[in-house]
Formats: C-alpha cells, sequence, structure tokens
C-alpha cells in the first residue's frame, strides 16, 4: 500500500518490531459450559453468542507465569540477552494476583531485565495493547530510552467464569484466556505511523464487578465476582462499540492518508462476531483482511489484538511493508484506541 507523502516527523521513529503470545492448556469446548446452563434470555443476545472454543488459565498460574511464557519466542528469536537490554517495561494484566502492586517488578525479575521504566497499568481494558504502545513511544521520544516490552495478560475465564455460580451465566463462555507480548525498538525497521487513544468518562459506570450482594469483593462472605451488565446496558455498549471501533481507527486512517477500505490488515479486539462484522464493514473492508480468532480463543479482551497478530504473523499472513491497523474499545465504552504500523516483523 502505498502512503500520502506527509512532513517528516518531529520525533524519532518507534518500531513495532516483534510479537509473541501465549495461551495456556488445552482447549475447552462449548460443552464445558452447556452442562450448567440455565435458561437464560441473556443467552440469546449477540453480545453473548459462544465460540467454538476458548483456553482457560489454571488456578496456580499467575499472570507473570503467562507473560514469561508469551516472551520466551522473543528470546529464542532476538538472542538470549534480550531483555538485559530493555530499557521500558509495560504490563496490563486484566485480574491482579495481588491487588496491591502490578505484575512489572516480578515480570523483571523473571526475565532478567534492569528497565529504567516498569509501569502497570489497569486501565485501557481490551485497548491495552494500543494504550501500551503509545505510552512505550512516548517514552522512547522524550528520554534516551530505546527499547520496550509491552505485555497483555488476559485471565478471568479459568478464575473468574468457571466459579460454581458464575459457569451457569450466558457470559460465561464467551471469554479466553492468553497473553500477547510486543517488541518495541527506536528505529524505523516497523515504524508505528500513528496512535490515537480517546478516553470517554462518561461510560465507565456502565460495567461493575459484583458479588451479587453487599459485600466489597475482598470482604468475606457469600456471593462470587464476576463482571455484570444489565441488558439495558448491554444494549448501549453494542451500540457504542459499533461505532467507536471505526471512528478511532478511521481517525487513524485519515491521518496517514490511507482509506478503510485500503488497510491490508485490520486486527482487533474479538469480542463476538457481530462485532467483527461490523468493523470490517464500516471500513469497507473484505472480512479476510480483518483476522478472527474468536472462535478458537474467544474473547481474550486486551490480549486479543497481540495473540491474532502473531497468530497471522506466525501463519505467514502478514506482508513485511504492509500496513496494518489495530483497533479496539474498553469495557463499556469508556476508552477507544486506534494504530497503524508499517508492518516489518516477519517470521
Amino acid at each position: 500500500m502505498e502512503l500520502a507523502d506527509t512532513a517528516a516527523p518531529a520525533h524519532a521513529p518507534v518500531s513495532l518490531v516483534d510479537v509473541s503470545s501465549y495461551l495456556p492448556g488445552d482447549p475447552v469446548g462449548t460443552e464445558y459450559f452447556t452442562q450448567f446452563a440455565r435458561s437464560d434470555r441473556m443467552a440469546k443476545n449477540v453480545m453473548f453468542r459462544a465460540p467454538r472454543g476458548r483456553h482457560h488459565v489454571s488456578r496456580d498460574e499467575t499472570a507473570v507465569d503467562m507473560v514469561e511464557r508469551a516472551a520466551a519466542p522473543l528470546r529464542e528469536r532476538h538472542g538470549t540477552d534480550l531483555f538485559r537490554d530493555i530499557d521500558i517495561l509495560i504490563t496490563h494484566t486484566q485480574l491482579p494476583d495481588n491487588p496491591v502492586m502490578g505484575c512489572g517488578p516480578e515480570v523483571a525479575r523473571r526475565l532478567d531485565m534492569r528497565p529504567n521504566w516498569v509501569l502497570d497499568v489497569h486501565n485501557g481494558g481490551c485497548g491495552a495493547f494500543v494504550h501500551m504502545m503509545a505510552m512505550a513511544r512516548m517514552i522512547m521520544q522524550t528520554t534516551d530510552a530505546r527499547t520496550a516490552l509491552i505485555a497483555a495478560t488476559q485471565n478471568t475465564a479459568g478464575q473468574v467464569f468457571t466459579q460454581t455460580d458464575i459457569r451457569k451465566l450466558a457470559q460465561a463462555p464467551v471469554p479466553g484466556d492468553g497473553c500477547g507480548v510486543g517488541l518495541l525498538v527506536k528505529n524505523d525497521e516497523a515504524p508505528i505511523l500513528d496512535i490515537e487513544c480517546r478516553s470517554y468518562p462518561e461510560f465507565a459506570g456502565d460495567m461493575d464487578f459484583s458479588s451479587g450482594s453487599e459485600r466489597k469483593y475482598w470482604e468475606p462472605g457469600e456471593g462470587q465476582g464476576c463482571v455484570s451488565f444489565t441488558e439495558s446496558k448491554v444494549t448501549k455498549v453494542f451500540a457504542r462499540g459499533n461505532r467507536l471501533v471505526p471512528e478511532v481507527a478511521l481517525a487513524v486512517c485519515d491521518r496517514i492518508g490511507v482509506k478503510g477500505r485500503d488497510v491490508d490488515t485490520f486486527v482487533t479486539n474479538q469480542p463476538n462476531r457481530l462485532f467483527l462484522r461490523n468493523w470490517h464493514d464500516a471500513l469497507e473492508l473484505p472480512a479476510e483482511r480483518h483476522p478472527d480468532t474468536f472462535d478458537r480463543c474467544g474473547n481474550l479482551f486486551a490480549a486479543g489484538i497481540p495473540v491474532t497478530l502473531d497468530t497471522e504473523n506466525q501463519a505467514g499472513r502478514l506482508r513485511n511493508g504492509s500496513v496494518v491497523l489495530m483497533a479496539a474499545f474498553a469495557h463499556a465504552g469508556d476508552f477507544a484506541a486506534a494504530a497503524a504500523v508499517r508492518w516489518g516483523a516477519g517470521r
């Protein structure tokens, strides 16, 4: 794809030079959930139509374990000293193992890293991979940092959605677990062409994490914690998602001088089949240019973009020099982000 001529960038280029990922355990079929399912009108909602499969993290597998396993292929491809030279480490974990602190310092210890910047970000939701790209690029363009590792971990499927009361719910079969990581370097090898991040705080209260009782999640008592929506809120979230992802994606396209229909590969978060169809229709893209890992992995939340990128890259379907557009919206619509890169990770 040819890009429109633009002025030289104000800052040094930053590249997404590689991605890798990890899916825990054996695939879990939908029949696991059907044995527990109860009659629920929410199950008919398009938001909760189940994928054919997904992966579940085990009870004793931590977010740090998942990042370490996702990052292992990067070390194999780039050499044993790769992580010692990382200047920036940014992580996002859907369900922190320790609610008081993030996993970043332990990831650095496990990978034998000595980064000057260690950040654990909890906002960004399904758009966190793009959010972390934006943060890493900003740091590299304003400091002497030259390399970054970003990691997005989704670990609620096997820990939250298989609880005895929660696995009966319509939404329980939709999530899957996984982790995706990206390696960024201050060079022009596979440059980030543009990034758009938008916050919508007016929608922040439309998704809840509740125990189904009056107790706080950390207090003892009855009830099992779960992300929840009312049926009326689901309708609103669906409308927002249909709008927000194309908006941020096309904003990036406009600034880099391409039409949505001319993007080589469009990679999004993977909430459900209808979102996927609506999003590539909005960009006037054929389905084959919008990779779909939903039926194999379920909704991977923040890990959806890097896992899908890695899947496509390892299959040889991402051509070096092509324009890859990433986009996602988070939670009930309080955040949306998009980024375009000139692909150069190869295989």
